[in-house]
Order: C-alpha cells, then structure tokens, then sequence
C-alpha cells in the first residue's frame, strides 16, 4: 500500500462510529470500510493532481455533490449507509436496522442506549472533560454537544444547542452552539489547531461562512469563551481502542444538571419537543 494514502486507524473507527461500531462488523464489512476510507482518501490525492496538495480544494468537493446517493448534511439516524446500529449498513443493500421502542416517557440516558448508540465519541469525550477537571456542566455539555447530528450535520452546534436549550443552563446551551465556530480557530494557549481531518472533509482552501465567522467573534470575546472552547478542546477526534464508556458513567451528572421532564422527552410540549419526537422514531413518514 502506497504509504501516501497515511491510513489512520483511530480516524477511520472514529468515521464508522467507534470501536462498539466497528466489533459488531463481520471481516468483510470491516474490509468494506477500510476499502470506502481508502477510496475517498485516494480520490483527494487524485483530484489534487499536479498542485502537489493531498486534499481537495471546495470546488473540487463541490463537483461531487451529484455523484452521491445523498446529502452530506442528513442526520446519523436518517442515513443507511452510515447508521452506526447496522453493522451490515455497507454490504448491498445498504438498509437499515429496525429501531427498539422508546419507554413511554423517555429520559436522556433512554436515548443514548436505544438511538445514539454507541456513542463513543460523546462518552470519551465527556471522560475526558471530567479527567481534566472541568466543572460538571463541561462534562454535560461534552456529552451531549454532538446530539444535534443525529438529526442533521449541517450548523450541529446549532441544533444540538436548541434541542436541549429547555432543560440544561444558558451556560451550556451556550458552550453546545458555539463549539461548532471555534473548531474551525485554533487556540495555542489551550493547544488547540485546526483539524487536519476537516483537510479533508471541507478542502484546503475552505473559509468558514459569515455566520460561522461571526459566531466565533462573539464567542471569543464572551465571558463564557473558555467554556465553549473546552467542549472543542474535548472533542475528541480519535477513540483509544482500550476504552469503552458506558453512560451509567454519567447518570450522576445528567441527574443534578438536566431537567428531565416528567412527561418524558417528546412529550412535554417545548418548542423542541418535536425534535425530541423525531429522533425517537425517525421512521415516521410523515
């Protein structure tokens, strides 16, 4: 194998959802993965052609939109082909796996075991915000700063702030949003560069879109900055192999810092409650 194509481990199990993922995967379906990672990772090298640059530019990315059997942006639980619950998601076919029932009035810690699973990225994350010290609202916020791409990957922070905006302190909600702005601004105080994966996944010569641009100055000058930028700080980008976080791990802290609802979530008429609803049972048609 042409060491040019640098494959990553940890970069390509982070991709298929983590190690849980990637244990209930047969050998083929693994090899499947391992063959879609290299495609994508050559087809950058290609494209890049004589610039001698290993990632695509945006127009380059660009001409690919149409090439695709879906939107880029569509949420984890609506999207066969990287549904982290299926382990046969990539054989022919392509389908996905039918979803356990929701309790009646569902909690938070019901929907990381039965629609987020396996999560591994939100649990190590939120672990190592609790191993560096931050405060128990950080860890919360860890935990859950991802949840908004389970509906949509497009502006997440956005989404995942809004969805939990009604039961967690305008501290957090405010450290979820932003988080999405400052991954694009590196931070060497805290030793935070740009991602070399977002090389790959937006171009090389990718600026952030003004309302990206603006988050990240109003966030930069707010009292609340070094609590959004710890969430970045804590996203984590790789999964040790070694580690499997269960969310028992962090009942204590969604138990003193998350207002569940008595009605369960979905059902307690907020004006997110349908998004809530959404994500319990994503099949519905309508």
């Amino acid at each position: 194998m042409d060491a040019s194509l640098k494959v990553n481990r940890d970069e390509v199990v982070a991709g298929l959802g983590g190690e849980e993922a990637v244990r209930g995967m047969d050998h083929d379906a693994r090899a499947d993965a391992l063959e879609e990672f290299l495609s994508g990772r050559l087809d950058a090298i290609v494209a890049a052609g004589q610039r001698g640059k290993e990632y695509a530019t945006v127009a380059e990315l660009a001409d690919k939109v149409d090439t695709r059997g879906y939107r880029r942006g569509i949420g984890k639980l609506f999207m066969h082909d990287r549904n982290v619950q299926n382990p046969d998601a990539d054989k022919p076919g392509k389908t996905v796996r039918r979803l356990a029932p929701m309790p009646a009035k569902p909690t938070l810690i019901d929907f990381f075991k039965l629609r987020f699973p396996p999560a591994a990225h939100l649990l190590q994350s939120a672990r190592l915000a609790r191993k560096n010290g931050l405060s128990e609202e950080i860890v919360l916020a860890c935990l859950v700063h991802d949840i908004g791409q389970y509906l949509c990957f497009t502006d997440h922070g956005y989404w995942g702030a809004q969805i939990v905006e009604p039961y967690v302190s305008e501290r957090v909600a405010f450290a979820i949003k932003h988080h999405q702005a400052l991954r694009f601004y590196p931070d060497p105080s805290v030793g935070y560069g740009y991602p070399e994966g977002y090389l790959l996944m937006f171009g090389t010569d990718y600026v952030p879109p003004p309302h990206v641009q603006a988050a990240y100055s109003y966030a930069r000058n707010h009292k609340w900055y070094m609590d959004a930028r710890m969430v970045t700080t804590n996203d984590l980008y790789a999964f040790d192999p070694s580690v499997v976080v269960e969310i028992e791990e962090f009942t204590d802290v969604v138990g003193r810092h998350f207002k569940q609802p008595k009605e369960g979530l979905g059902n307690d008429n907020t004006a997110v409650s349908h998004m809530w609803r959404t994500m319990a049972n994503p099949d519905a048609p309508l």
